[in-house]
């Protein structure tokens, strides 16, 4: 039985990891100002020059219950069942139109995964092995269900420019954290964005803190597969996080790079490190 692995682009995997785990995506619609253009299209870089040159942010459209029918018909021309992953439905309206784009279908199953970026990925992936291990589609969906609540899913910033400018931060917040070089946390909790904790001084050390903080509270990951997912970053950022991983016993370590849609809600200088936090 061939079973069709889905997500909107917002699951952030490269080309190569898309064929990789035969991973099938639907895009966001990115707003940026009287332009718009699907999710891929429009770049990170793309976001970057229209927020410096308007001082505003884009706005991102979910996908819509007709795109998904359309999606979910495509798909099922070659493979017999789906079962897609969705944006959390706790800051999306995608999950919700992926469920009732599914009611006019026999074998699509949606998850909410209550996750973003490639928090998603992991279960994606996690879902195609085990569809290569010709479990059925609906012993796949329960799986994958019961694996949501161990994503461990977190970011740092840098800057907080982007969530001052959408209404997630004060004006005196923002000025604080520009002045004491405040670096904050952001955790996805129960579906939802929340502020995590607070790092403070050089970017760089604060993302290795971060890092070894986060593997800390999260002690029991899931060795097989964890993301390093970033919207910018230098090189020596990148490596010094591999190494971190590497010696913490990670076997398949993801690089990528974040796309518009997430990019225009967190900006420049975001990092986050993504795993399953059910391990053994």
């Amino acid at each position: 039985m061939r079973i069709a692995i889905s997500a909107e682009t917002t699951i952030d995997l490269t080309e190569e990891l898309k064929e990789r785990y035969d991973i099938k995506t639907t895009p966001f619609t990115v707003i940026l100002g009287d332009r718009d253009g699907f999710d891929g299209d429009i770049t990170p870089v793309d976001i970057f020059e229209f927020v410096n040159k308007t001082n505003t942010l884009p706005k991102t459209s979910a996908v819509n219950e007709y795109q998904y029918v359309e999606h979910f018909t495509n798909l099922l021309k070659n493979y017999d069942a789906i079962i897609h992953f969705s944006l959390s439905s706790k800051v999306s309206s995608a999950c919700n139109n992926a469920k009732s784009a599914s009611q006019n279908f026999k074998d699509v199953y949606v998850i909410d995964t209550l996750s973003l970026s490639t928090g998603i990925a992991l279960l994606a992936i996690y879902a195609r092995e085990l569809a290569n291990q010709n479990m059925s589609p609906r012993e796949i969906f329960v799986e994958c269900c019961q694996r949501v609540k161990h994503v461990q899913a977190s970011f740092v910033l840098k800057r907080v420019d982007y969530l001052y400018k959408g209404g997630r931060c004060s004006a005196m917040a923002y000025l604080g954290a520009n002045l004491l070089q405040i670096r904050p946390q952001i955790i996805l909790n129960e579906g939802k964005m929340l502020a995590g904790k607070k790092f403070r001084g050089n970017y760089q050390k604060v993302v290795l803190n971060y890092c070894n903080e986060v593997l800390d509270e999260f002690k029991t990951p899931d060795l097989s597969h964890v993301f390093l997912t970033y919207t910018t970053a230098n090189n020596s950022i990148i490596q010094s996080v591999v190494s971190i991983l590497e010696e913490r016993g990670f076997k398949n370590i993801h690089i990528t790079r974040a796309g518009a849609t997430i990019t225009s809600h967190c900006g420049e200088d975001c990092l986050g490190i993504l795993y399953l936090n059910d391990g053994k």
